[in-house]
């Protein structure tokens, strides 16, 4: 590794830890409410995960990596609306996972400061396959947050599935003229021997619009894929669904895919299941907790 690149990591462990021991340090206030999530817009899923898209009450976002950046306005900001205000976290797979540890253990600490917090539809991603279908903990004590939902459904705290099941483009409609389709997590295009053995399907990824991507799954019976939200969309809109688990994340919906490998999936899209009525009981538990957490939040 070059000593620039050296540097430069250095220069952003120092910055990170700075900025962390800021805000712990800062006195807390809860003058509005922000929604800190993983904001990336090449992600379709972390994008629409986050329940200021559904809420007028909430009009205020922030990326959960900002506190990386090195640029001190973005920095500042970070530090400044976290202090400022009450937090709603989630959604997105941001426990149980190192690149969001240290940030989720941040806001356990504030609790005791008497800061607003709200978890919401988030839920854990270990990526060890040891660990697939066999966590039974998270990484930070939720009992510090003042109200808890998570979308994980064998875990002991409240299932709130993902809110962007509140998203109204999921009540789209479309002829199918797609038996099997693939939808690929934006890692897996970077791996040519996968997208060569998929060739002959049709496919889309994570990285396109929400529109595309919804029109896509309307447009397909079976989907098989190894995006969280693509799996959960789909089955949201009654698609038989195939899976290639990469993390913990996809082994606790209420409502279970098939999972399969790249060698079994042709066979295993036959043995694949839909469900009915999910979207409506994801909206309605959604709708329901907002009103707890706007109340706790005084709203």
């Amino acid at each position: 590794m070059a000593i620039s690149s050296i540097f430069s990591s250095l220069q952003k462990t120092i910055s990170s830890k700075i900025v962390l021991d800021t805000i712990a340090r800062n006195s807390q206030e809860n003058n509005g409410i922000v929604n800190i999530h993983r904001i990336d817009e090449k992600n379709i899923g972390d994008y629409y995960c986050a329940p200021h898209h559904y809420f007028d009450q909430l009009q205020q976002s922030l990326d959960i990596f900002d506190y990386k950046s090195l640029n001190p306005t973005i920095k500042q900001n970070f530090i400044d609306t976290i202090s400022q205000n009450s937090l709603i976290i989630g959604g997105g797979g941001l426990l149980n996972r190192g690149s969001f540890d240290k940030q989720m253990h941040l806001f356990e600490k504030l609790s005791h400061k008497n800061k607003k917090m709200v978890l919401w539809g988030l839920g854990h991603n270990e990526k060890n396959p040891k660990a697939f279908g066999k966590v039974t903990e998270y990484n930070i004590d939720t009992k510090k947050f003042g109200l808890v939902g998570v979308r994980d459904y064998d875990m002991k705290e409240e299932w709130i599935p993902c809110a962007s099941c509140l998203h109204p483009i999921l009540d789209t409609k479309s002829e199918v003229i797609n038996e099997i389709g693939l939808i690929f997590h934006k890692k897996t295009l970077n791996n040519p021997k996968v997208l060569a053995k998929f060739k002959d399907y049709p496919s889309t990824s994570n990285t396109t619009s929400l529109e595309d991507i919804i029109s896509f799954i309307a447009q397909t019976d079976t989907i098989v894929t190894d995006s969280y939200h693509a799996m959960y969309w789909s089955l949201l809109m009654n698609k038989k669904v195939v899976v290639f688990p990469n993390s913990s994340k996809f082994y606790t919906f209420k409502y279970q895919p098939f999972f399969s490998s790249i060698d079994t999936f042709k066979s295993d899209c036959k043995k694949a299941q839909n469900y009915s009525g999910i979207l409506e009981e994801c909206r309605d538990i959604n709708l329901k907790f907002s009103e707890k957490a706007f109340d706790y939040l005084g709203y």
